[in-house]
């Protein structure tokens, strides 16, 4: 039985969504002992692990300690060892608002995600971060918009592709579009997550290395990556045009997955010779492997 009959409002679900949070934690997995007649953690242990004063966490569970200041909140969060999608829910109930997205170290993409994008046999696809780093992908995209596997991760970045290899350059249907389009989500991202550290090494980069970048970055520009279309000159199939799409991935505000849809029959066509191709390869070498086995 709760201290106080909260409210329905804000304060009252802010009170059930922490006392049902810290109930579920696990004492003896964050090095605390003693008996205790309740589940979860002590209250005062929840104020000492987010640097608040008992009584005043004591006065958010029971639906009378008024809206914490974003800072707070995040500090609850971690000390109640919140998801994503958690802290999130925190910040809506609690000051009806979501968090500032925030960059999280390049750790990958789960391996559900990419069998996501493994599903799509046709269908070119990557993921991207807010600095435009590749990091995940799929056959078709191998096949059609580069070969990442080949490339060292430090060269996977479209930004420097883009304004420093020539070969992207001329492979752009339209590279001026598609480098302002780049440069304007990459300003736009960047300081939507709190990307700064890695934006400003980039930025100073291809500042010094290309007077294309510098002129287009100076002009402030920003806009969402949404969706669009291109056309690419690929050196086997010749034109494809894309229509290209980008998504959120859930629990990543830094990252954004970008599907590139072949724009009519002609270009699938393409993209299907192209993916038919290399698996007509693999599948010869593996004959010519079984025969010398």
């Amino acid at each position: 039985m709760t201290d106080r009959l909260e409210g329905a409002g804000a304060e009252g679900r802010l009170a059930r969504f922490l006392r049902e949070r810290r109930q579920r934690l696990d004492p003896a997995a964050l090095g605390l002992s003693g008996r205790r007649r309740t589940p979860g953690l002590r209250r005062e242990e929840v104020a000492q692990r987010a640097h608040i004063s008992t009584t005043w966490y004591t006065w958010l569970e029971q639906g009378r300690g008024g809206a914490p200041s974003p800072a707070v909140l995040d500090r609850l969060a971690e000390a109640l060892l919140m998801t994503e999608a958690e802290r999130e829910h925190l910040f809506l109930v609690a000051i009806g608002r979501p968090p500032k997205a925030h960059a999280v170290p390049n750790e990958g993409i789960s391996q559900r995600l990419q069998r996501f994008l493994d599903a799509m046999p046709l269908i070119p696809a990557t993921v991207a971060t807010s600095t435009w780093d590749i990091i995940a992908w799929n056959h078709a995209a191998r096949r059609v918009l580069t070969d990442y596997e080949t490339l060292p991760p430090d060269e996977r970045n479209i930004l420097r592709r883009m304004f420093l290899d020539p070969p992207t350059r001329a492979a752009q249907g339209d590279w001026e579009a598609v480098a302002r389009f780049l440069v304007a989500t990459f300003r736009a991202e960047t300081a939507r997550v709190g990307d700064t550290a890695r934006a400003e090494a980039l930025v100073s980069d291809l500042n010094a290395s290309s007077a294309d970048f510098a002129r287009m970055w100076s002009e402030t520009d920003v806009r969402a990556t949404g969706e669009g279309a291109k056309t690419i000159r690929h050196a086997v199939a010749g034109e494809i045009s894309l229509e290209f799409s980008c998504f959120a991935v859930d629990g990543r505000p830094d990252l954004k997955l970008v599907i590139y849809n072949p724009a009519g029959a002609a270009d699938l066509a393409k993209v299907r010779r192209l993916c038919a191709e290399e698996d007509a390869a693999l599948y010869a070498q593996d004959l010519l492997m079984s025969f010398w086995m």
